[in-house]
């Protein structure tokens, strides 16, 4: 493995306060991006003429793009300044964002919405937390739980913003405003904050897929990360099969507006999840600083009492009821989220976090990639009803990953304390 560069040298109090609340803001419209197809959805299929199974390969296209080139994503994160990474892909995804409005085609779509956009946004998050993590190294998942919150503000706020945009003036318009918007933040981000020293030094005689590969095989020796990517990969299949059909599933249930349904898919459930992982941090910190392992127990506590929810989301015969399983259904997910880096660190050495967040991304979403597209295909046949209902089964064999790595591995597995 390459030696570790010499220590960055620590940035005044100031300093870290800006990079979190910039950092939240391209994590905002990191989501918001990515949620703006799913709430024109039916405006696209109306003026396009696409089917539901194009519509679902388009959604599930980003998130496969994203699973692929994440974990080089991660390599480039330990090794070059994550500074400068983060700033080129908010400019990178931002602008094909942008240019997603122009789109009249599948593979125009499949093209900037899913490789551009996906691949733009692969190379966030393991820069991102991992340059967080650093700054916040006593209060670890309190300062990723607020980064994390941008992810429901960034969703909820796009269904409102999108929807009543999409219905007023063309779908086409919300990309151009959300597209926009990210390429200004890019630029205050480079003039804001200062570039950064890279982790690790490069190791010019090793090639990428050769680093890729040692990592791979150092991490893959821990069963404790195999059961928190396989818990990891559950999840993102929920999500990403919820997020990309629930308006559409409350426009035809209900009969709602384009607008309403944007907001009523969003709000309940991100609602929730912003206090579930506040409270899910709060709780996971307290108990690990005598027992570690407390992380990955919030983690499968959060979906295994989040799946009854989902069941009763689908079939729940009112509105009303619908929007309190919604809600209940965000406390636990949110429980689940405040941990999802702060449980990897625990057993991943500080010069490979990057690189191992990366690999965990990549396979969580390639396994949860498929879900818009099967829901898709199964929609005219099976229904939403019962395909989102389906997911809460998908939810326990999660809880029970997870479970089994912090009973049977964590032990061996966990890193010494920093």
């Amino acid at each position: 493995m390459t030696e570790p560069a010499p220590v960055v040298t620590q940035k005044p109090a100031g300093f870290r306060w800006e990079l979190l609340t910039v950092l939240w803001l391209a994590f905002f419209l990191n989501q918001a991006d990515r949620q703006i197809f799913s709430v024109v959805l039916p405006l696209i299929r109306q003026d396009l003429g696409l089917t539901d199974a194009e519509l679902g390969l388009i959604a599930s296209a980003l998130v496969w793009t994203y699973g692929l080139l994440v974990p080089i994503a991660g390599f480039v994160g330990d090794r070059f300044s994550r500074r400068n990474i983060l700033g080129f892909c908010l400019l990178f995804w931002s602008c094909a964002t942008l240019l997603t409005g122009f789109c009249a085609t599948v593979l125009q779509f499949i093209l900037l919405r899913g490789i551009a956009t996906g691949g733009g946004e692969a190379f966030y998050a393991p820069s991102a937390n991992a340059l967080l993590g650093e700054k916040y190294r006593e209060s670890r998942s309190f300062a990723l739980s607020i980064h994390q919150t941008a992810v429901y503000f960034g969703i909820i706020l796009s269904g409102i913003i999108a929807g009543y945009i999409g219905e007023q003036y063309g779908w086409q318009k919300a990309f151009y405003l959300f597209g926009g918007l990210g390429i200004l933040l890019a630029v205050v981000f480079f003039i804001r904050i200062p570039k950064d020293t890279p982790v690790l030094k490069t190791d010019s005689q090793k090639p990428l897929l050769a680093e890729i590969g040692e990592t791979a095989r150092i991490v893959i020796r821990k069963p404790t990360v195999i059961m928190l990517t396989l818990g990891f990969g559950c999840m993102v299949f929920v999500n990403v099969g919820y997020l990309t059909w629930m308006p559409s599933f409350l426009v035809d249930k209900f009969g709602m507006s384009l607008t309403d349904a944007g907001f009523s898919a969003l709000f309940y459930h991100h609602l929730g999840a912003f206090l579930g992982v506040l409270s899910g941090a709060r709780i996971s910190d307290h108990f690990a600083k005598t027992n570690p392992r407390s992380r990955l127990v919030v983690q499968a506590l959060g979906l295994l009492l989040g799946a009854p929810f989902i069941y009763w989301i689908s079939m729940s015969q009112t509105q009303t009821m619908t929007y309190v399983a919604l809600f209940l259904f965000g406390i636990f997910r949110g429980w689940y989220d405040s941990n999802i880096v702060a449980s990897l660190y625990e057993v991943v050495s500080p010069k490979i976090r990057s690189s191992a967040y990366g690999l965990m991304l990549a396979c969580a979403f390639l396994i949860g990639a498929s879900a818009p597209y099967l829901l898709g295909v199964l929609k005219p046949t099976l229904g939403l009803t019962l395909g989102l209902a389906s997911l809460s089964g998908v939810y326990v064999l999660g809880s029970l990953f997870i479970g089994s790595g912090a009973i049977w591995f964590f032990d061996k597995d966990r890193e010494p304390a920093e």
